[in-house]
């Protein structure tokens, strides 16, 4: 198992020092090692995150080599060749377990900014105090960018939001986590055989959640309570302005009636399985509301705007995979993790076999069955 850093190297070096995981600590688990702290229905801060993975590498005895650095992996022979910073290792099969969020996806409209606007992303960003004086426009309204506006907005700074397509979910419905109702009506195990569209299914923003103490719910209607300006989507930036598209009514009805629809299948759950009864009678949540009218540009040459967080989204690094199994838009060919090269396996992406697939607490399941092809493999191959 090589590891380009130290164990948990992501967690240490890539995160915000807020940040904490969406998923409750009871519902954070790996083979062997489940959250056994005084704090179930709390959420992970990333040093806690650090230590929990730290441990399953004591617990699993996983042989890491840490500090190794792959530079190329490519096909030899029946097997392939592994060059890494501390030599060259020959394997006849492979698992890419690198992840899915290991560059920010900044787009390209990032270079046509003024040079006087900073200009940051989630992997850059540590906290408000970072940031020059004055406002911050935050592009992206999943986790990730519903979380930096309102701690950038808490801090006292003038805070615009751009939005696009997003998942709007409660932080608790019924008396429960979200995530519970996920997990116990089974909407995570859905398997990725059984998705109408897949490749919308592994593309889908991260819902808008926050971890607190407070278990609170972070949507764009606490945002405008928190004074959060909303814009519409990032479209172009033109003569030193930044314009945005329009319809912010539209994308706000579409995640309320998908939110609607979530809550309908709780519901039906609990009703069929008979638990309606120990659970808090049926929520509905306030519509999203628009902002009347919203802003269709901003002038970035007024210095109203000094610095810009892309919130928009991670994408894979495969630049150091010499195999030709990647797409043009820069995503691994695979069949539930089974790549489209003889002997080489994935583990960690979106859908991978399941929706919970990149979750802590859903990779053993996924990890079962993609090893037991790897052996079958090797098993045929002798």
């Amino acid at each position: 198992m090589l590891e380009r850093g130290e164990v948990a190297n992501s967690w240490r070096r890539e995160r915000w020092e807020s940040l904490r995981l969406l998923t409750p600590n009871w519902l954070s688990r790996l083979p062997g090692l489940r959250y056994d702290g005084t704090d179930p229905d709390g959420y992970m801060t990333v040093s806690e995150v650090t230590e929990f993975i730290e441990r399953f590498a004591k617990v699993s005895r996983a042989p890491v080599r840490t500090g190794v650095n792959v530079t190329s992996v490519r096909t030899a022979g029946d097997g392939y060749r592994v060059t890494t910073s501390d030599g060259e290792i020959r394997a006849q099969t492979v698992v890419i377990a690198s992840g899915a969020c290991n560059r920010p996806s900044v787009p390209p409209l990032a270079d046509t900014l003024p040079g006087f606007v900073e200009q940051l992303t989630p992997f850059s960003y540590r906290d408000p105090g970072q940031l020059p004086d004055g406002g911050v426009l935050v592009v992206g309204a999943s986790a990730t960018g519903v979380q930096l506006a309102a701690e950038i907005r808490r801090s006292g700074r003038p805070v615009t939001l751009s939005v696009g397509e997003h998942v709007r979910l409660p932080r608790l419905y019924r008396g429960h986590d979200v995530l519970w109702w996920m997990d116990a009506a089974g909407v995570w195990d859905q398997r990725y055989d059984e998705v109408d569209d897949l490749s919308r299914a592994r593309r889908l923003p991260s819902p808008q959640l926050v971890g607190t103490p407070e278990r609170s719910t972070l949507d764009i209607n606490v945002l405008t309570e928190l004074g959060v300006e909303l814009v519409g989507r990032f479209a172009a930036v033109r003569d030193g302005r930044a314009l945005f598209s329009g319809g912010l009514r539209n994308v706000f009805s579409l995640a309320d009636l998908k939110l609607n629809r979530l809550l309908d299948t709780f519901d039906e759950w609990a009703l069929t399985s008979g638990r309606d009864g120990e659970l808090g009678a049926p929520e509905r949540f306030a519509p999203t509301r628009a902002p009347a009218p919203a802003k269709l540009q901003l002038d970035l040459r007024g210095g109203e705007i000094r610095s810009v967080v892309w919130a928009t989204g991670f994408r894979p690094d495969y630049r150091w995979l010499d195999v030709p199994v990647v797409d043009a838009k820069g995503q691994l060919r695979h069949e539930g993790g089974v790549v489209d090269s003889p002997g080489l396996y994935a583990l960690g992406l979106p859908v991978l076999r399941r929706r919970k697939s990149t979750f802590i607490y859903g990779i053993e399941d996924d990890a079962r069955e993609v090893t037991s092809h790897l052996a079958g493999y090797l098993s045929e191959r002798r």
